[in-house]
C-alpha cells in the first residue's frame, strides 16, 4: 500500500511512498485522491495532516511513467491525476496541514500549495523544474499563485534550475511555519491538531469555504491545464529529454 491513513483524536494523518523520492505515478496519486477525500466526508474528522515518508517530501511526477505515455487520453488522466489530489484538499470540508521535509519538485509543490497550512524543515527546498523538461507547470500554477501570488509563481516556473529555500517559501506564503528540525515540525503539527480537536467541525468547514470561495472554476480549469501538458509530453523533444535526465 502506497498511502495509508492512521486516524487519532479528530485527526487524519494520510502518509504517501513512493521510494527512493517519492516521485508519483498514477496509481498513488489515485490512492492519494481516495484517502483525501474518505477523510474529508468522516464526521469525526477536524482535520488532515498530509505527509510523506523518507527524506524527500514529493519529486513530483514518475519520469518512468511519463516516458511511457504515448496516448493523449493517457497522458491527460495522469496530469489530471495531480489535478484530482488538488481538488480533494480544496473539496474537503476541513484543513489540511502539509507536513515536508526535504526536497520538494515540481507537483509537490502543488500539494503543498493546496494545503491550508504547511509546516517544513528548514533544510526544506523547493523548485518547479517542469521547463526544463519541456513541458510547464501548468496542473499546479493556479493553487501555487493562489498562495504566493504571480510574481513569486514566475520567479520559480521561469527558473526552473534554482532552488528556493524554506525561508523564502514562506516569506512568500507557501509555508506557515519553518522548524528547525522534524521533531519541532512534528510537535507543531500536533500542537495544530490537538487545538482543531476542540474546535465546532461547522464553524471549520465553513471558514474552509470563505477560503476556498473564489475556486469555483477550478475543475474546468485544471482539466485544461492538463490537457495542455499533455499536448506538450507527447512530443518527440520533450521525452527525449525526460529520458536523457532519467539516465
Amino acid at each position: 500500500m502506497n498511502v495509508q491513513t492512521l486516524i487519532e483524536s479528530h485527526t487524519a494523518i494520510i502518509s504517501f511512498s513512493h521510494p527512493p523520492v517519492n516521485a508519483l505515478p498514477s496509481q498513488v496519486l489515485k490512492e492519494l485522491e481516495t484517502h483525501i477525500h474518505a477523510a474529508g466526508q468522516n464526521n469525526e474528522i477536524k482535520i488532515i495532516v498530509l505527509r510523506s515518508e523518507g527524506r524527500t517530501f514529493c519529486a513530483g511526477a514518475s519520469f518512468d511513467e511519463l516516458i511511457a505515455l504515448h496516448d493523449f487520453h493517457q497522458a491527460k488522466e495522469f496530469f489530471m491525476g495531480f489535478a484530482r489530489v488538488i481538488l480533494a484538499m480544496r473539496s474537503a470540508p476541513k484543513p489540511v496541514v502539509a507536513r515536508v521535509q526535504g526536497k520538494t519538485v515540481g507537483g509537490g509543490n502543488g500539494i503543498v500549495a493546496a494545503a491550508d497550512l504547511a509546516v517544513a524543515t528548514e533544510d526544506a527546498a523547493f523548485k518547479l523544474s517542469e521547463l526544463s523538461i519541456g513541458i510547464g507547470p501548468y496542473v499546479i500554477a493556479p493553487a501555487i499563485i493562489r498562495k504566493t501570488g504571480i510574481s513569486v509563481f514566475e520567479q520559480m516556473a521561469f527558473q526552473p534550475w534554482r532552488w528556493f529555500s524554506a525561508f523564502d517559501m514562506k516569506k512568500h506564503g507557501l509555508l506557515s511555519h519553518v522548524t528547525e528540525s522534524v521533531s519541532r515540525m512534528d510537535e507543531i503539527i500536533e500542537e495544530i491538531t490537538v487545538a482543531y480537536a476542540k474546535y465546532d467541525k461547522e464553524a471549520i468547514s465553513g471558514l474552509k469555504k470563505d477560503a476556498w470561495k473564489d475556486t469555483a472554476d477550478w475543475e474546468k480549469l485544471l482539466e485544461k491545464q492538463a490537457e495542455k501538458s499533455a499536448s506538450l509530453l507527447l512530443r518527440e523533444e520533450t521525452k527525449k529529454i525526460i529520458k536523457e535526465l532519467k539516465k
